[in-house]
Protein backbone atom coordinates (compact mmCIF):
# COMPACT_ATOMS: atom_id res chain seq x y z
CA UNK A 1 0.00 0.00 0.00
CA UNK A 2 0.99 3.94 -0.15
CA UNK A 3 0.15 5.15 2.90
CA UNK A 4 0.10 8.99 3.92
CA UNK A 5 0.83 9.68 7.29
CA UNK A 6 0.41 13.62 8.36
CA UNK A 7 1.90 14.99 11.76
CA UNK A 8 2.76 17.93 13.64
CA UNK A 9 5.24 16.06 15.81
CA UNK A 10 8.45 14.90 13.65
CA UNK A 11 12.33 14.17 14.12
CA UNK A 12 14.09 15.86 15.10
CA UNK A 13 11.81 16.25 18.12
CA UNK A 14 12.15 13.58 20.43
CA UNK A 15 8.83 11.86 22.50
CA UNK A 16 6.71 8.84 22.63
CA UNK A 17 4.41 10.42 19.47
CA UNK A 18 7.72 10.38 17.24
CA UNK A 19 8.71 7.28 18.36
CA UNK A 20 5.73 5.40 17.67
CA UNK A 21 5.28 6.45 14.39
CA UNK A 22 8.72 6.38 13.53
CA UNK A 23 8.68 2.01 14.77
CA UNK A 24 5.12 1.32 13.20
CA UNK A 25 6.94 3.43 9.79
CA UNK A 26 10.26 0.86 10.01
CA UNK A 27 7.61 -2.19 10.56
CA UNK A 28 5.61 -1.37 7.34
CA UNK A 29 8.74 -0.18 4.84
CA UNK A 30 10.25 -3.45 5.93
CA UNK A 31 6.96 -4.98 4.89
CA UNK A 32 6.98 -3.43 1.01
CA UNK A 33 4.71 -0.53 1.97
CA UNK A 34 5.28 2.18 0.58
CA UNK A 35 5.40 5.32 3.55
CA UNK A 36 5.51 9.18 3.11
CA UNK A 37 5.72 10.91 5.82
CA UNK A 38 4.27 15.31 5.82
CA UNK A 39 6.03 16.69 8.83
CA UNK A 40 6.64 20.36 10.16
CA UNK A 41 9.90 19.86 8.38
CA UNK A 42 8.20 20.44 5.17
CA UNK A 43 6.88 23.81 5.99
CA UNK A 44 8.10 27.23 7.48
CA UNK A 45 7.51 27.02 11.34
CA UNK A 46 7.75 28.68 14.26
CA UNK A 47 9.14 27.60 18.03
CA UNK A 48 5.78 26.79 20.18
CA UNK A 49 5.44 28.72 22.83
CA UNK A 50 4.88 26.18 25.27
CA UNK A 51 8.27 24.09 24.30
CA UNK A 52 10.63 26.12 22.06
CA UNK A 53 12.20 22.86 20.61
CA UNK A 54 8.86 21.79 18.62
CA UNK A 55 8.39 23.80 15.70
CA UNK A 56 5.16 24.94 14.41
CA UNK A 57 3.94 24.54 11.09
CA UNK A 58 3.25 28.09 9.68
CA UNK A 59 -0.02 28.06 7.20
CA UNK A 60 -0.02 24.50 6.12
CA UNK A 61 -3.34 24.87 4.25
CA UNK A 62 -1.74 26.90 1.66
CA UNK A 63 1.28 24.03 0.37
CA UNK A 64 -0.16 20.82 1.89
CA UNK A 65 -2.38 20.11 -0.48
CA UNK A 66 -0.06 19.25 -3.61
CA UNK A 67 2.05 17.21 -0.83
CA UNK A 68 -0.85 14.83 -0.26
CA UNK A 69 -1.82 14.41 -4.02
CA UNK A 70 1.67 13.92 -5.27
CA UNK A 71 2.40 11.40 -2.46
CA UNK A 72 -0.75 9.14 -4.61
CA UNK A 73 -1.99 7.48 -0.95
CA UNK A 74 -3.89 4.73 -0.96
CA UNK A 75 -4.71 5.14 2.49
CA UNK A 76 -4.40 8.45 4.80
CA UNK A 77 -3.88 8.88 8.44
CA UNK A 78 -3.57 11.97 10.18
CA UNK A 79 -1.37 11.54 13.93
CA UNK A 80 -1.89 14.69 15.14
CA UNK A 81 -4.61 17.76 15.56
CA UNK A 82 -2.14 20.37 15.43
CA UNK A 83 -1.91 22.92 12.33
CA UNK A 84 -0.50 20.41 9.57
CA UNK A 85 -3.41 17.74 10.96
CA UNK A 86 -6.19 19.98 10.67
CA UNK A 87 -5.43 21.45 7.26
CA UNK A 88 -5.11 18.10 6.08
CA UNK A 89 -8.36 17.03 8.07
CA UNK A 90 -10.27 20.00 6.39
CA UNK A 91 -9.11 19.28 2.53
CA UNK A 92 -10.11 15.91 3.10
CA UNK A 93 -13.16 16.32 4.80
CA UNK A 94 -14.48 18.84 2.33
CA UNK A 95 -13.64 16.12 0.08
CA UNK A 96 -15.04 13.47 1.61
CA UNK A 97 -12.19 11.38 1.58
CA UNK A 98 -11.82 8.97 4.19
CA UNK A 99 -9.09 9.36 6.85
CA UNK A 100 -8.14 8.03 9.86
CA UNK A 101 -6.81 10.09 12.84
CA UNK A 102 -5.33 9.15 16.21
CA UNK A 103 -5.92 10.25 19.77
CA UNK A 104 -2.02 9.94 21.09
CA UNK A 105 -1.58 12.61 23.55
CA UNK A 106 -3.94 14.67 26.31
CA UNK A 107 -3.15 18.11 24.58
CA UNK A 108 -6.25 19.03 26.50
CA UNK A 109 -4.81 18.67 29.72
CA UNK A 110 -0.86 20.40 28.26
CA UNK A 111 -2.65 23.32 27.17
CA UNK A 112 -4.64 23.91 30.51
CA UNK A 113 -1.23 23.64 32.09
CA UNK A 114 0.34 25.11 29.99
CA UNK A 115 -1.52 28.20 28.81
CA UNK A 116 -4.68 27.66 31.31
CA UNK A 117 -7.30 27.03 28.41
CA UNK A 118 -10.24 25.40 29.66
CA UNK A 119 -10.35 21.54 28.88
CA UNK A 120 -14.03 21.93 27.62
CA UNK A 121 -13.08 23.92 24.62
CA UNK A 122 -10.03 21.85 23.69
CA UNK A 123 -12.01 18.92 24.16
CA UNK A 124 -15.14 20.23 21.67
CA UNK A 125 -12.22 21.36 19.25
CA UNK A 126 -11.06 17.91 18.94
CA UNK A 127 -13.94 16.19 19.12
CA UNK A 128 -15.13 18.26 16.00
CA UNK A 129 -11.77 17.23 14.56
CA UNK A 130 -12.14 13.34 14.77
CA UNK A 131 -15.59 13.36 13.93
CA UNK A 132 -14.88 13.13 10.02
CA UNK A 133 -12.56 9.94 10.80
CA UNK A 134 -13.46 6.83 9.90
CA UNK A 135 -11.81 5.45 12.45
CA UNK A 136 -9.68 6.99 15.71
CA UNK A 137 -6.53 4.68 16.77
CA UNK A 138 -6.65 5.10 20.90
CA UNK A 139 -3.35 3.48 22.73
CA UNK A 140 -5.03 2.04 25.22
CA UNK A 141 -8.79 1.03 26.73
CA UNK A 142 -8.84 3.57 29.79
CA UNK A 143 -8.60 6.23 27.20
CA UNK A 144 -11.12 4.79 24.74
CA UNK A 145 -13.54 4.47 27.81
CA UNK A 146 -12.51 8.11 29.22
CA UNK A 147 -12.94 9.26 24.96
CA UNK A 148 -16.68 8.05 24.84
CA UNK A 149 -17.34 9.42 28.16
CA UNK A 150 -16.66 12.84 26.60
CA UNK A 151 -19.02 12.17 23.18
CA UNK A 152 -16.44 11.43 20.99
CA UNK A 153 -18.55 8.73 19.07
CA UNK A 154 -17.93 5.23 18.31
CA UNK A 155 -15.63 5.05 16.07
CA UNK A 156 -12.53 4.61 18.79
CA UNK A 157 -10.54 1.82 17.86
CA UNK A 158 -7.70 0.23 20.32
CA UNK A 159 -3.85 0.62 18.82
CA UNK A 160 -1.27 -1.18 20.94
CA UNK A 161 1.95 0.33 21.05
CA UNK A 162 5.15 -1.86 21.14
CA UNK A 163 8.72 -1.51 22.37
CA UNK A 164 12.01 -2.44 21.05
CA UNK A 165 13.08 -5.62 22.96
CA UNK A 166 16.26 -5.87 21.19
CA UNK A 167 17.22 -2.36 22.03
CA UNK A 168 16.07 -2.27 25.67
CA UNK A 169 17.13 -5.11 27.01
CA UNK A 170 19.20 -5.75 30.51
CA UNK A 171 23.14 -4.94 30.23
CA UNK A 172 25.76 -4.65 32.83
CA UNK A 173 24.88 -1.68 35.74
CA UNK A 174 28.53 -0.80 35.94
CA UNK A 175 27.38 2.04 33.19
CA UNK A 176 26.27 4.57 36.00
CA UNK A 177 28.68 5.37 38.59
CA UNK A 178 25.93 7.02 40.92
CA UNK A 179 25.11 5.88 44.35
CA UNK A 180 22.28 3.04 44.80
CA UNK A 181 19.92 2.22 44.38
CA UNK A 182 19.33 4.29 41.20
CA UNK A 183 15.95 5.94 40.47
CA UNK A 184 15.24 6.88 36.86
CA UNK A 185 12.59 9.08 35.13
CA UNK A 186 13.49 9.56 30.96
CA UNK A 187 11.12 12.14 29.00
CA UNK A 188 10.15 15.31 27.68
CA UNK A 189 11.12 17.72 31.06
CA UNK A 190 7.75 19.71 30.77
CA UNK A 191 5.25 20.98 33.09
CA UNK A 192 2.28 18.68 32.92
CA UNK A 193 5.01 15.19 33.35
CA UNK A 194 4.80 16.03 36.91
CA UNK A 195 8.20 16.04 37.83
CA UNK A 196 8.33 17.92 41.23
CA UNK A 197 6.45 14.88 42.80
CA UNK A 198 9.23 12.53 42.06
CA UNK A 199 12.06 15.18 42.50
CA UNK A 200 10.74 16.79 45.57
CA UNK A 201 11.11 13.21 47.60
CA UNK A 202 13.27 11.98 49.97
CA UNK A 203 14.41 8.61 48.74
CA UNK A 204 17.94 6.99 49.38
CA UNK A 205 21.02 6.43 46.26
CA UNK A 206 20.42 8.79 43.47
CA UNK A 207 17.77 10.89 40.98
CA UNK A 208 18.15 10.59 37.43
CA UNK A 209 16.46 12.17 34.87
CA UNK A 210 17.32 11.43 31.17
CA UNK A 211 15.39 14.45 28.77
CA UNK A 212 15.31 17.83 28.13
CA UNK A 213 12.42 20.60 27.94
CA UNK A 214 11.27 24.21 29.08
CA UNK A 215 11.36 23.21 32.57
CA UNK A 216 14.97 21.82 32.73
CA UNK A 217 16.81 24.85 33.44
CA UNK A 218 14.19 26.00 36.33
CA UNK A 219 13.90 22.46 37.88
CA UNK A 220 17.41 21.49 37.83
CA UNK A 221 18.13 24.72 40.32
CA UNK A 222 15.78 24.43 42.08
CA UNK A 223 16.60 20.30 42.91
CA UNK A 224 20.44 20.52 43.04
CA UNK A 225 21.09 16.91 44.05
CA UNK A 226 19.14 15.78 41.02
CA UNK A 227 21.35 14.68 37.95
CA UNK A 228 20.36 15.72 35.16
CA UNK A 229 21.85 14.42 32.11
CA UNK A 230 19.71 15.76 29.01
CA UNK A 231 18.35 14.11 26.25
CA UNK A 232 19.56 10.51 24.97
CA UNK A 233 18.91 8.28 22.22
CA UNK A 234 19.48 5.03 20.82
CA UNK A 235 22.32 2.55 22.26
CA UNK A 236 23.23 5.41 25.14
CA UNK A 237 19.62 5.66 26.16
CA UNK A 238 19.26 2.00 26.56
CA UNK A 239 22.26 1.82 28.67
CA UNK A 240 20.89 4.32 30.75
CA UNK A 241 17.45 2.58 31.47
CA UNK A 242 19.30 -0.80 32.13
CA UNK A 243 21.78 0.51 34.50
CA UNK A 244 19.23 1.74 36.58
CA UNK A 245 17.43 0.02 39.62
CA UNK A 246 13.39 1.33 39.33
CA UNK A 247 11.41 3.30 36.67
CA UNK A 248 9.80 6.70 38.03
CA UNK A 249 6.53 7.74 36.04
CA UNK A 250 4.96 10.48 38.21
CA UNK A 251 2.97 11.72 35.25
CA UNK A 252 -1.03 11.87 35.77
CA UNK A 253 -1.62 12.83 31.98
CA UNK A 254 0.10 10.37 29.78
CA UNK A 255 -2.28 8.88 27.61
CA UNK A 256 0.07 5.74 27.60
CA UNK A 257 3.93 6.10 28.83
CA UNK A 258 5.85 3.86 26.42
CA UNK A 259 8.61 4.96 28.43
CA UNK A 260 7.25 2.56 31.01
CA UNK A 261 7.33 0.14 28.24
CA UNK A 262 11.18 0.80 27.46
CA UNK A 263 11.92 0.83 31.30
CA UNK A 264 10.47 -2.47 31.75
CA UNK A 265 11.94 -4.48 28.50
CA UNK A 266 15.36 -3.17 30.34
CA UNK A 267 14.53 -4.72 33.64
CA UNK A 268 13.17 -2.14 35.47
CA UNK A 269 10.49 -2.14 38.03
CA UNK A 270 7.90 0.61 37.65
CA UNK A 271 6.32 3.40 40.29
CA UNK A 272 3.85 5.55 39.53
CA UNK A 273 0.22 6.70 40.12
CA UNK A 274 -2.78 4.67 39.36
CA UNK A 275 -4.12 6.55 37.06
CA UNK A 276 -5.02 5.87 33.04
CA UNK A 277 -1.62 5.40 31.32
CA UNK A 278 -0.03 3.33 34.46
CA UNK A 279 -3.12 1.17 34.69
CA UNK A 280 -2.87 0.21 30.76
CA UNK A 281 0.97 -0.90 31.14
CA UNK A 282 1.49 -2.02 34.55
CA UNK A 283 -2.52 -2.96 35.91
CA UNK A 284 -1.88 -6.28 37.66
CA UNK A 285 1.07 -7.68 36.05
CA UNK A 286 3.07 -7.56 39.26
CA UNK A 287 6.22 -5.30 37.47
CA UNK A 288 5.10 -2.32 38.98
CA UNK A 289 3.59 -0.53 41.88
CA UNK A 290 0.98 2.22 41.95
CA UNK A 291 -0.02 4.30 44.54
CA UNK A 292 -1.08 8.21 45.37
CA UNK A 293 1.83 7.69 48.15
CA UNK A 294 4.68 7.74 44.96
CA UNK A 295 7.40 7.41 47.88
CA UNK A 296 5.60 4.39 49.33
CA UNK A 297 5.31 2.79 45.59
CA UNK A 298 9.08 3.77 44.64
CA UNK A 299 9.94 1.63 48.04
CA UNK A 300 7.68 -1.52 46.61
CA UNK A 301 8.86 -1.35 43.43
CA UNK A 302 12.65 -1.89 44.17
CA UNK A 303 11.91 -5.42 46.06
CA UNK A 304 10.24 -6.63 42.30
CA UNK A 305 12.60 -8.76 40.55
CA UNK A 306 13.81 -7.44 37.15
CA UNK A 307 13.20 -10.90 35.46
CA UNK A 308 9.83 -10.29 35.83
CA UNK A 309 9.85 -7.40 34.27
CA UNK A 310 11.71 -8.39 31.01
CA UNK A 311 9.37 -11.27 30.45
CA UNK A 312 6.27 -9.62 30.85
CA UNK A 313 7.54 -6.64 28.08
CA UNK A 314 8.46 -9.55 25.86
CA UNK A 315 4.58 -9.31 24.81
CA UNK A 316 4.43 -6.13 23.47
CA UNK A 317 5.63 -5.99 19.87
CA UNK A 318 6.31 -3.16 17.09
CA UNK A 319 5.28 -5.67 14.29
CA UNK A 320 1.89 -6.19 15.83
CA UNK A 321 1.15 -2.42 16.47
CA UNK A 322 2.12 -2.18 12.92
CA UNK A 323 -0.45 -5.07 12.01
CA UNK A 324 -2.77 -3.45 13.76
CA UNK A 325 -2.61 -0.24 12.05
CA UNK A 326 -2.75 -2.10 8.71
CA UNK A 327 -6.22 -3.64 9.79
CA UNK A 328 -7.38 -0.14 10.67
CA UNK A 329 -6.36 1.11 7.18
CA UNK A 330 -8.19 -1.20 5.32
CA UNK A 331 -11.39 0.37 6.48
CA UNK A 332 -10.58 3.35 4.07
CA UNK A 333 -8.16 1.37 1.75
CA UNK A 334 -8.87 2.71 -1.91
CA UNK A 335 -9.68 6.55 -1.55
CA UNK A 336 -6.31 8.03 -3.34
CA UNK A 337 -6.21 11.67 -3.75
CA UNK A 338 -6.68 11.99 -7.22
CA UNK A 339 -6.72 15.38 -9.73
CA UNK A 340 -9.70 17.47 -8.70
CA UNK A 341 -12.31 16.83 -11.39
CA UNK A 342 -14.94 18.80 -12.23
CA UNK A 343 -17.13 17.79 -9.27
CA UNK A 344 -14.43 18.63 -6.72
CA UNK A 345 -12.76 21.50 -5.06
CA UNK A 346 -9.36 21.98 -6.86
CA UNK A 347 -9.31 25.32 -4.91
CA UNK A 348 -8.44 23.42 -1.74
CA UNK A 349 -5.62 21.31 -3.30
CA UNK A 350 -3.57 24.06 -5.04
Amino acid sequence: MRILIVTDLWHPTVNGTVRMIGQVKRQLEQSGHQITVIGPERFKTRPFSGDPEVPVAIRPEETIGPMMREAQPEAIHIATAGPIGVAARNILAARKIPFTTAFLTRSPEYMQARFGIPLEKTYATLRAFHAASRCVMVPSAGIIAELKALNFGKNLKLWPVGTNTERFRPRDKGFLDLPRPIHLNVGRVTIEKNLEAFLGLDLPGSKLVVGDGPERARLQKQFSDVHFVGMKQGEELAKYYAAADVFVFPSRTDTLGLVMMEALASGLPVAAYPVTGPNEVIGDSGTGVLDEDLGKAIAAARKIDPAKCRAYAMQFSWARSARDFLAMLALIRGAAIKEPGPGDMPDLLN
